[in-house]
């Protein structure tokens, strides 16, 4: 049971900071019922995510590589978010300009609970890349009517707009990230497991510049020893006491 006098001090920090930023990650999604990427419910047909989520696979047998996302998109179009991803979008609603969400989640939940000021710095699901003209576009459509796709303007092959294993991530997004956690009073830190990098190395930043740092996570990770508070529980409990209207 997390003491009030925790939850009390959480509100407080929000309450008297200029900034504050949020670091979300696999954990928020999970209570939403979206498998983690890593868990045993992520994996495919005898496929390793790890051996889908390569250019190199995609190169070798982009049919395959979209037929699991189409997959993927099936189970996110199912889930529905969460008490916590709500409470971020009215966290965001109260400080406008003054916060900013910095997630590693590709679902798009944040956005269809409301958030709108959300660095992706893993790309987003539900975006369409072309391989040939580089357009990038929304496609909600599930499943896909033609695997692979195709771009509607060029006729190129189009890739999920998501960043694989072995890419950068998109370097604007990972500049304002690194800005959004220099600048922040306090940044929240909920459902990620501070293992993934570059990710990761956003709440020592931030802390190096004098951030509080909340960690909200049901189990200890990495980052623990380094928070001025940690919540052991779930996001979606947690996240709504602390931003009380």
């Amino acid at each position: 049971m997390i003491p009030d006098s925790d939850i009390q001090t959480a509100r407080e920090w929000l309450a008297g900071a200029s900034r504050v930023a949020a670091l979300t990650g696999a954990g928020i999604s999970a209570e939403s019922g979206i498998p983690t990427f890593r868990g045993p419910g992520g994996l495919w047909r005898n496929f390793r995510p790890e051996d889908l989520a390569t250019p190199e696979a995609f190169h070798r047998d982009p049919n395959l590589v979209w037929e699991w996302y189409d997959w993927r998109r099936g189970l996110i179009a199912q889930a529905r978010p969460n008490l916590g991803h709500y409470a971020l979008a009215e966290l965001e609603q109260k400080m406008g300009g003054r916060f900013m969400l910095i997630t590693q989640n590709v679902d798009g939940l944040h956005n269809r609970a409301g958030s709108q000021r959300v660095l992706k710095l893993h790309g987003d699901i539900w975006w369409t890349l072309c391989t040939a003209c580089g357009d990038v576009t929304s496609d909600y459509r599930v499943p896909l009517p033609e695997l692979p796709p195709r771009c509607a303007k060029c006729g190129g092959l189009l890739r999920p707009g998501v960043v694989w294993f072995g890419e950068a991530l998109p370097a604007r997004t990972w500049e304002q990230a690194e800005e959004a956690a220099r600048s922040c009073d306090v940044l929240i830190v909920a459902g990620t497991s501070a293992v993934v990098y570059p990710a990761a190395s956003l709440a020592p930043l931030a802390k190096r510049y004098g951030a509080r740092i909340i960690e909200i996570n049901t189990e200890e990770t990495p980052l623990s020893g380094a928070a001025d508070l940690c919540l052991r529980g779930a996001s979606g409990e947690l996240l709504p006491r602390i931003i009380a209207s």
